[in-house]
């Protein structure tokens, strides 16, 4: 398997990027009906105008959209053209995966991990609340394949890939959750969601505490700038419009790329230094 991967590379890159863009079809499905309590499985593709089911030959990831100029078949009402973002942007992502990672554990699960962070960036962005099912439920898949598939950590044992599992989920959870604390205490007014607080655990469960720290770091100064932007065009009203959720789930998804190499980059540096 691994020779006919080396052999035809551009195929297989051809195929994950597919594989991305139907995810990310279907976590379009899952970002719209999710909040509203909806099945995810019935009924199938259907308009969200008209209800008209979605004939599968309207329904091929970001080409469909362009095919039918963003617009119902059946009725002529415009799609969002997140939907074909979505698409494509999960396809981009298992990509670069892909690419930097090839045929290792590592990458079916940080597939798994980028889909929820997608999902939650995109819940996040229109509801203002990050669904206890990628959360919640990242903390504990985190856990069970941080001990099945220790590599995850740089680990070899079962019980030492749960450990620091524990102790990521324990940071992120925690240092977040003090800042809630913290920021409520100071200002008498939420200063975090606590969803951004579980999803924070859920990203320490997958990436360690290492990985919490860049998380935090990016997403702060991603924020920064965008903060000082709008205040700059004069649109600091648009601040409050932007969650903190999505910062944390670009940040987690740089770890996951590249990541590693800053840490180690880093450490190297300040060793050199003192």
């Amino acid at each position: 398997m691994i020779e006919l991967i080396e052999n035809a590379p551009a195929v297989f890159a051809a195929l994950i990027f597919a594989l991305g863009a139907c995810i990310g079809s279907f976590l379009n499905v899952c970002i719209y009906r999710i909040p509203l309590d909806q099945s995810i499985v019935l009924p199938g593709s259907q308009c969200p105008y008209c209800k008209k089911p979605i004939a599968w030959y309207d329904n091929i990831p970001i080409l469909s959209y362009f095919m039918l100029r963003g617009k119902c078949r059946a009725c002529g009402a415009s799609f969002s053209p997140r939907y074909a973002v979505v698409e494509a942007l999960t396809a981009v992502l298992f990509l670069l995966v892909w690419l930097r990672y090839g045929v290792s554990p590592l990458t079916p699960i940080y597939f798994l991990a980028i889909s929820g962070l997608l999902l939650a960036t995109f819940v996040d962005l229109d509801h203002m609340i990050i669904p206890d099912r990628v959360s919640i439920g990242g903390m504990l898949l985190g856990l069970v394949l941080s001990a099945f598939f220790p590599v995850l950590h740089g680990r070899d044992g079962m019980g030492e890939g749960l450990v620091t599992s524990g102790i990521g989920l324990t940071v992120g959870f925690g240092s977040l959750w003090l800042v809630s604390v913290l920021g409520k205490w100071a200002f008498k007014k939420d200063a975090m969601g606590f969803g951004d607080v579980k999803l924070l655990g859920a990203i320490g469960a997958f990436v360690g505490w290492q990985g919490v720290l860049l998380t935090v770091m990016i997403s702060s100064l991603l924020g920064t700038i965008i903060g000082l932007t709008f205040i700059i065009g004069g649109k600091q009203e648009w601040q409050s419009k932007i969650p903190y959720g999505p910062y944390l789930a670009l940040g987690a998804i740089l770890w996951m790329l590249w990541g590693m190499d800053w840490w180690t980059a880093y450490v190297e540096w300040m060793s050199a230094a003192y």
